[in-house]
């Protein structure tokens, strides 16, 4: 209900959005009641959607996409793009797997499997933010175009990945192999994906920053208007950097958990994923034109986009229509964005 106020000058400040209406006027309330109905009909038209296996896939699956979202939000957040992230994944799947295997060398490693398996997982993390320490520091420092930026790094990423595998596959080894896979894919509490707890726990750090920290305001400011936050002493450059570094960090520790269920860095792993990231992200209710997004919408976002994807595999539905239902949503999502922006105007 839209209540009323009224300033210290005496002007009453009519037309308050109230709760309700902020609820309704966001894209995450539609993008929920849209994952809602889908689930609904595909519980109706399928007796194997609700299975615990299919529900774990679904879990698993999405929960890669939703971490990588979550930093392609914070990207967008601040206006920019980043083309990259499904590269990204494969450096850091290969990092990981390359760390593994050179431990099998190292002594201390062999004695303690934990810290071999900290050393590979820094290892994948660490090559993902060095990746996007690079794009911040061409598009922040240097001016660069976050589009045509990252998109040659997706282009330099994949092409080292093919360089080193020599286009096999770098398989798992070394002292914390089944460390590895049981940390990545042993079922807790012998339901939930592991992959879905590290989402949530990250998702809840990221609106942790964005809500209640000075780094969040800063990161809302300069996608609302960049000029305007430099005025007012926010350190653009070096938040912009940060950001790539987040996004390419998040990137980086999907291809690790990508690796531990997969037990194998194919050449080819994560290709075209960089739309599902992108899409998750506006489908949630990010702006590619900077100053609004969340967590909580690049989860969502993701969850809608396996959601489709199960549900098209379950009907016998050809693959190759996935990418198709996709760019469908974000199309919709971009159409409703404006709609309500119109609206708001």
């Amino acid at each position: 209900m839209a209540t009323t106020t009224t300033s210290p000058m005496g002007f009453e400040n009519v037309r308050q959005p109230g709760p309700l209406h902020r609820i309704l006027s966001s894209q995450i309330t539609y993008v929920l009641a849209a994952l809602v109905i889908l689930m609904i009909v595909m519980t109706i038209g399928s007796d194997k959607f609700l299975t615990e296996r299919n529900l774990q896939n679904v879990a698993q699956n999405f929960s890669y996409i939703a971490i990588a979202a979550l930093g392609q939000t914070l990207v967008i957040i601040l206006a920019g793009i980043d083309l990259s992230v499904g590269s990204v994944m494969a450096v850091g799947a290969v990092a990981t797997s390359l760390a593994m295997d050179g431990s099998a060398d190292w002594g201390v490693f062999i004695d303690w499997p934990g810290l071999a398996l900290a050393f590979a997982v820094l290892a994948g993390v660490a090559a993902g933010g060095f990746v996007g320490l690079i794009n911040g520091i061409l598009i922040a420092r240097l001016g660069l175009s976050p589009f045509v930026t990252t998109l040659g790094m997706l282009s330099v990423c994949r092409s080292l990945v093919y360089v080193v595998t020599q286009g096999r596959g770098s398989p798992t080894a070394g002292p914390a192999k089944d460390l590895f896979r049981t940390l990545g894919n042993e079922p807790i509490l012998g339901a939930v994906p592991p992959s879905l707890i590290y989402m949530v726990a990250l998702a809840l750090m990221i609106w942790f920053l964005l809500r209640h920290m000075q780094w969040g305001r800063h990161v809302f400011a300069i996608g609302g208007n960049e000029r305007a936050a430099a005025l007012t002493g926010v350190p653009v450059e070096r938040i912009k950097i940060s950001v790539y570094v987040f996004c390419g960090a998040l990137a980086g520790f999907t291809g690790v958990l990508l690796l531990s269920w997969l037990g194998s860095a194919p050449a080819n792993t994560a290709v075209g994923y960089e739309l599902r990231v992108i899409a998750a992200s506006v489908i949630g209710g990010a702006n590619l034109t900077g100053g609004i997004g969340g967590p909580l919408g690049a989860v969502t976002g993701a969850a809608l986009i396996e959601v489709i994807r199960n549900g098209l595999i379950l009907s016998g539905v050809q693959p190759y229509w996935q990418d198709f239902f996709v760019g469908v949503f974000i199309i919709l999502a971009v159409l409703l964005d404006r709609i309500r922006s119109k609206r708001a105007g």
